[in-house]
């Protein structure tokens, strides 16, 4: 199975937030985040996709996932980059 590890960005609102995340299927992910079914942390926002890397393994992209999550400076470039 394939899975994608995402960024998000805000596209509603003053606010300018990331997320981080991975998934098996990114339309789906996507739509439960702009219809508040997401992580805690995105509902009340609307979120466009950024990023996106393709993993082979879950254990990959949850790796990925979390030495994207940690990396600020990464983020921030990617999120600037747009």
């Amino acid at each position: 199975m394939t899975y994608y590890v995402y960024m998000i960005k805000t596209i509603s609102g003053k606010s300018n937030k990331t997320y981080v995340g991975y998934s098996n299927n990114l339309k789906k992910r996507l739509d439960n985040h702009n219809n508040n079914k997401g992580a805690k942390s995105t509902k009340g926002h609307k979120w466009k996709i950024i990023f996106k890397k393709k993993f082979m393994s879950k254990s990959s992209a949850m790796s990925y996932e979390y030495f994207l999550k940690k990396n600020k400076y990464l983020r921030k470039k990617i999120s600037n980059s747009i």
